[in-house]
C-alpha cells in the first residue's frame, strides 16, 4: 500500500512539488517551515530503501539545525567521529591495511562535540544514508503541514499567468482503479530526476557530456562485516581484484553495505545478455557481465570474492543500475515552473557534491517564494534563483569533474598535494560546501569572485553575497551561532553601535511590513561575543551593520552607520525584495 496520509489532496495548492526523493522533501521541508502549504506528488509507492548518496554536507547540516531536526538526523547518521580512515584502497576488504593512521584525510568536518567548530556551527558525526535522511524528512514535512502524496504522478501541466494547472494519476481506491485529479498550484517545483519529464516536458535543454564513465551495478547487500573491518571505518574501499574490481560503500558499518561494480551496456547500451557469460560466479579478468546477468547469486559471489570471504554470508536486498552524469540545464525556471536537484544538474558522485547543491537550491527558493506569496516581496525576486543557483551547480559540476579526474586531489589533502590542488583548480571541498558567493539583484554590491581555494575565512568575512560568518556568541544565558540569530527571516547584525540600527529596523519593519529582527553584538547586549572577534570579522566598524538574508546569507554590508540608517535600510531592501518593479537577476558565482 502506498504511504500515503489521511488527508484527501486538495485542488489547490500554493506550491506543487514533481518528486518526493530527498531534494523534494528538503523543499517541503523548507516551504512548510516558511508556512507556505505545498503538495508533494512522488510516483514510487514509498520512500526508496535503496542509498543513492551518503555524504550529507556542512550546508545542509546548517538547514538541518535551522529547521529543528539536526540532532534527529545525526541519531541516525553512522557513528565515524573515531578511526575513520576516509577512502581506502586494497584488493579484497580482508587484505585491507586497517591500522595505523588514516592515509587520507576525510574530506568533510568531523563532528564537534565540543562546539567550538570555526567555520560551521554543527555537523554529523558521520556519514547519513539518504534513505535514513529522507525518514526524518519526510514525517518532519507533514508534521509542519506538507502533503506527501506516493504513488501519485504527475502526467501533464499547463502554465498561465496565474498559476499551474496539474493533472495528476492518483492510485488505486477500493476498487483496484486508479483516478486522475486536477490540481491547480501557483507555483511548480520538478524535483523529478535527472530524466526530469517536467524539463523535457518544458523543452530545456542541457549542456554537458551527460553520461561519463562506466556504467555501475549498486548491489545493497546485508553481511556482517565486522571481522574484517577490525573496529575502523571509512567512507569507501575500492577493491582493486581482477574477479570482482568496483567499490565497497558504508552503509551501517557493520551489516549493511553497498557494492558498486562495473556492468557491461552491449552495442545499443541496453546491458542486454550475451551467451556464455558466467552469470553464477566471478567474471573472468578483463570482462564484465550484462546487466541481466546479475542475478542474486551473481551479486553473492562478486561480494564474497570482493570481501575476500569464500563462505560470507550475504543477503542482496536490491541492485540499481546506475552510470555518472554530468549536466546542466540551460534554464533552472521557465515562467512558474522551477528545476531543482538532479533535474537541473547532475553532478558525478565525488565529494558529495550533487545531494548537497539540490537541497540547497530548495532551501534558496523556498524563503523566496514564501515572501512572494505572502506579498512581501515583488515576483521578480524569483528571478534571482536561476541567478544564484545554476552559477554555484556549474562550478560544482566543475569541481566534481576535476575530482573524477584525479581523486587524489580531493582525498589527499596533505600539503604535498596542495600544489598540483592549486594548478588544477581544484577547491577545497569545505569551499564548494561554504564559500560560493551569489551574484543577484537580491544581493547588494556582490562580489562573486572567490579570493582564496582554500582559506574559508577569506570567503566568509561579510561580503555580500557570501554565507554569514558563523560565529560562537552567548545569548539568552547559552552559546549560539551568529547563524542561529537569522531564525529564518530577514535579520540585521550590528556592532556596539547599534541603539540606531535597532530604531531603524523597527520603523522599516513596519513601514515594509515584513519581519525584520535586529541584534546588536556588543558588551552589555542580549548578545555577546567573548573572544572579541565581532564585528571585525565581517568587515565592520563599530556602528555599521550586515543585513541578512533568510537563507544566512549576506544580502547587504553598511561598513559605517549612514547618515539615515531607515531611508538606507528600507533602500535595500526594497532592493533586494525586488519591491520597487526592478529585475532580480545577474551574473555567474565564482
Amino acid at each position: 500500500m502506498p504511504e500515503n496520509p489521511a488527508r484527501p489532496m486538495p485542488a489547490h495548492i500554493p506550491v506543487l512539488i514533481a518528486g518526493g526523493g530527498t531534494v523534494g522533501l528538503s523543499a517541503a521541508l523548507f516551504l512548510a517551515h516558511h508556512g507556505v502549504p505545498c503538495l508533494v506528488v512522488e510516483s514510487e509507492d514509498r520512500p526508496s530503501r535503496h542509498p543513492r548518496a551518503t555524504g550529507i554536507g556542512p550546508r545542509t547540516v546548517e538547514f538541518l539545525r535551522e529547521t529543528g531536526i539536526a540532532e534527529a538526523v545525526d541519531a541516525v547518521a553512522i557513528d565515524m567521529s573515531a578511526g575513520n580512515l576516509g577512502k581506502i584502497s586494497a584488493t579484497t576488504l580482508a587484505t585491507a591495511e586497517l591500522h595505523g593512521p588514516a592515509p587520507s584525510a576525510p574530506a568533510l568536518p568531523a563532528a564537534d562535540p565540543d562546539g567550538k567548530g570555526r567555520f560551521t556551527p554543527t555537523a554529523l558525526r558521520g556519514t547519513c544514508p539518504q534513505n535514513r535522511l529522507d525518514a526524518v524528512l519526510l514525517p518532519a514535512a507533514r508534521d509542519r503541514g506538507a502533503l506527501v502524496h506516493h504513488a501519485t504522478r504527475l502526467l501533464s501541466f499547463e502554465q498561465d499567468a496565474d498559476g499551474v494547472t496539474a493533472i495528476v494519476a492518483t492510485p488505486p481506491g477500493a476498487d483496484g482503479q486508479g483516478g486522475r485529479q486536477v490540481v491547480r498550484a501557483d507555483y511548480l517545483l520538478a524535483a523529478d530526476g535527472a530524466r526530469s519529464q517536467v524539463r523535457a516536458a518544458l523543452g530545456i535543454g542541457t549542456s554537458g557530456p551527460g553520461g561519463i564513465g562506466t556504467p555501475m551495478v549498486n548491489i545493497l547487500f546485508r553481511a556482517d562485516l565486522r571481522p574484517y573491518t577490525k573496529g575502523r571505518s571509512f567512507v569507501s574501499c575500492d577493491i582493486t581484484s581482477p574477479e570482482a574490481p568496483g567499490m565497497l560503500l558504508t552503509v551501517d558499518g557493520a551489516e549493511e553495505w553497498i557494492f558498486h561494480t562495473p556492468y557491461d551496456p552491449g552495442p545499443d547500451g541496453s546491458g542486454a545478455h550475451e551467451p556464455n557469460r558466467d552469470a553464477a560466479g566471478p567474471r573472468a579478468s578483463g570482462t564484465a557481465p550484462t546487466l541481466d546477468a546479475f542475478t542474486p547469486d551473481h551479486c553473492r559471489a562478486l561480494i564474497r570474492t570482493a570481501i575476500g570471504a569464500p563462505g560470507l554470508d550475504v543477503e542482496v536486498l536490491s541492485t540499481l543500475p546506475w552510470r555518472p552524469r554530468a549536466q546542466l540545464a540551460d534554464r533552472f525556471r521557465d515562467g512558474r515552473v522551477f528545476l531543482l536537484g538532479d533535474a537541473a544538474h547532475t553532478v558525478p558522485p565525488v565529494g558529495a557534491f550533487g545531494l548537497n547543491t539540490g537541497i540547497a537550491d530548495a532551501h534558496n527558493l523556498a524563503w523566496k517564494l514564501s515572501a512572494v506569496l505572502a506579498g512581501h516581496a515583488g515576483p521578480a525576486l524569483l528571478d534571482s534563483y536561476e541567478a544564484e543557483r545554476r552559477p554555484v551547480a556549474a562550478l560544482t559540476l566543475e569541481q566534481s569533474r576535476l575530482r573524477l579526474a584525479d581523486p587524489r586531489l580531493h582525498w589527499d589533502r596533505s600539503p604535498q598535494t596542495a600544489a598540483a590542488r592549486r594548478a588544477a583548480g581544484v577547491l577545497d571541498p569545505m569551499v564548494v560546501h561554504l564559500g560560493y558567493r551569489y551574484t543577484s539583484g537580491a544581493v547588494l554590491d556582490p562580489q562573486p569572485e572567490l579570493p582564496d581555494q582554500d582559506d574559508l575565512a577569506r570567503l566568509l568575512d561579510g561580503t555580500p553575497g557570501s554565507r554569514l560568518p558563523h560565529l560562537w556568541l552567548d545569548g539568552d544565558g547559552r552559546r549560539l551561532s551568529t547563524l542561529d540569530l537569522v531564525r529564518s527571516r530577514f535579520t540585521l547584525l550590528t556592532g556596539p553601535g547599534g541603539d540606531a540600527w535597532a530604531a531603524a529596523a523597527r520603523d522599516v519593519a513596519d513601514r515594509l511590513g515584513i519581519d525584520l529582527a535586529a541584534h546588536p553584538i556588543a558588551p552589555g547586549a542580549a548578545v555577546t561575543d567573548p573572544a572579541g572577534h565581532w564585528p571585525g570579522i565581517a568587515g565592520l566598524a563599530g556602528d555599521g551593520a550586515l543585513l541578512v538574508r533568510p537563507d544566512q546569507f549576506v544580502g547587504w554590508r553598511a561598513a559605517t552607520l549612514p547618515d539615515d540608517p531607515a531611508d538606507a535600510l528600507a533602500g535595500a531592501l526594497t532592493r533586494l525584495l525586488a519591491r520597487d518593479g526592478g529585475p532580480a537577476s545577474g551574473g555567474r558565482a565564482r
